[in-house]
């Protein structure tokens, strides 16, 4: 083998890799869902202060959710829509969904942060129904996955992102079931799981983020550029 073969090969000037548009938002959003969960974060900042983070948090999720959902398709399923991309339209509609009832069960604890720092689990309802929405919106980009070459975008789902946003479902939904307050009682199921779950979740709908790429041809960067 000679040294020249042996020389690292440039790589092709036609195509580039890069951030998916609607990762932003999740990476950002997911780290201050991440760091409200934190104790130390919440001892820190304080009670209001930690309801605004989860709450500015979930309006990065809706913004990225809704470019996501502009990228799915660019229409809604039609008649000879194929299957994968109509799963990958309705898995990135009902995330949305999810992210509205995120925004609301976020805003309602900011509310009772500030008015009735005592309460406890406002907003669960919301909570509870959006973590629902985002394992069904995983599902649904789990059957997408498995057919993503007939996909109008085929970077739009891939297994390690699909899996990681499954996974991060999966500890929303248990987060979710931990933040139930017992009636007789009056306290949380767990405090220790529904910190630890959505702080799991958020990590893995991070890390999905900054792994998601697609395909940009030299041709679209130059046109770009010219505008």
């Amino acid at each position: 083998m000679t040294a020249e073969s042996r020389a690292p090969q440039p790589a092709s000037p036609t195509t580039a890799r890069r951030l998916r548009r609607e990762a932003w938002g999740f990476a950002i959003g997911s780290l201050c869902f991440l760091a409200g969960a934190l104790p130390v974060y919440a001892s820190w900042a304080g009670l209001v202060w930690t309801s605004i983070t989860f709450f500015v948090g979930s309006i990065f999720f809706t913004s990225a959710a809704l470019i996501q959902l502009a990228l799915s398709g660019r229409r809604p399923p039609r008649e000879h829509t194929n299957a994968a991309d109509r799963a990958d339209w309705w898995s990135a509609a009902i995330q949305f969904a999810g992210t509205l009832l995120f925004n609301a069960s976020t805003f309602a604890a900011l509310l009772a942060a500030i008015a009735r720092p005592d309460a406890v689990g406002v907003g669960w309802r919301p909570d509870a129904w959006g973590s629902i929405a985002f394992l069904v919106s995983s599902s649904l980009a789990i059957v997408a996955t498995r057919d993503r070459e007939r996909l109008w975008d085929r970077d739009a789902r891939t297994w390690h992102g699909t899996g990681l946003n499954f996974t991060g479902s999966v500890a929303f939904g248990i987060s979710a079931v931990a933040a139930y307050v017992v009636p007789a009682t009056g306290d949380l199921v767990s405090e220790q799981w529904t910190n630890l779950g959505t702080a799991i979740g958020a990590l893995c709908f991070f890390t999905a983020a900054v792994l998601s790429r697609r395909t940009i041809h030299h041709g679209d960067i130059v046109r770009r550029l010219r505008r």
